[in-house]
């Protein structure tokens, strides 16, 4: 509650008679109560409402806490004192509709709350769907819809050109992951398949490719480790 002789501020907004005589200091020490809770007394690990609304202009180390907005701000690579609480991660979500993994640790968390909701605007759109599957899995996927016929001009056979195209409302996404996730590969397009399902336009369906980087030559690479002799990919497909 403070020093043991500290008294209230709202002393000074009472009357002058009641910052006399020896009940004073009973009264002063009996409102501090209500300033910590209305006011708050400066401590950063307890505001008081005031404090968490405007902020603690100073604290101990000399720098501002910031007021109610942080509580709406994941901030990753902001400090404690400018991003919401770990225990408002939960709550935050909620508001944009995530489920936050159970196997995601803080850091993981935030950094998708940061990055989930600019993507919702694109949300329906190749791009959004990017941006959802790089927030949920931290990969770079490449997605194709697979319209139109031959294409000349700057082309590369297998890349940037295509003989008859794709079929109406299909796309191809392409996942590259590491090495490192073939002993899960399961999991990995079990969690990559669930993001596009929830996310992509209900009337498309979809190929999901899994890439894993294969043995190349003039590079370091140990067995077993960040190598792979031979392709291993998951290709099939999923439609509503």
């Amino acid at each position: 509650m403070g020093e043991p002789f500290r008294l209230s501020r709202y002393l000074d907004d009472l009357p002058a008679l009641y910052s006399q005589g020896p009940e004073s200091r009973r009264l002063g020490r009996f409102l501090l109560a209500f300033e910590q809770v209305l006011t708050g007394l400066g401590d950063p690990g307890d505001p008081g409402l005031e404090e968490v609304v405007e902020g603690i202009p100073v604290t101990a180390d000399g720098k501002p806490l910031a007021g109610l907005h942080r509580y709406f701000d994941p901030g990753p690579d902001k400090p404690e004192r400018e991003r919401t609480p770990r225990e408002f991660l939960e709550w935050l979500a909620g508001w944009v509709a995530l489920d936050l993994g159970s196997d995601w640790d803080e850091a993981t968390r935030r950094r998708i709350l940061a990055e989930i909701v600019p993507s919702y605007r694109l949300r329906g759109t190749p791009a959004g769907l990017r941006n959802v599957l790089r927030a949920y899995t931290g990969l770079e996927p490449r997605i194709q819809e697979l319209f139109g016929t031959l294409r000349v001009g700057e082309a590369v056979v297998g890349e940037s050109t295509l003989l008859g195209g794709g079929p109406p409302h299909y796309f191809l996404v392409e996942a590259f992951l590491p090495a490192s996730a073939v002993k899960d590969l399961a999991r990995e397009e079990e969690k990559l398949r669930a993001v596009i399902d929830a996310e992509k336009p209900a009337h498309t369906f979809y190929d999901l490719r899994i890439l894993i980087p294969t043995m190349q030559i003039g590079v370091h690479s140990t067995i077993g480790m960040d190598t792979v002799l031979g392709n291993v990919a998951g290709d099939a497909a999923a439609s509503l």
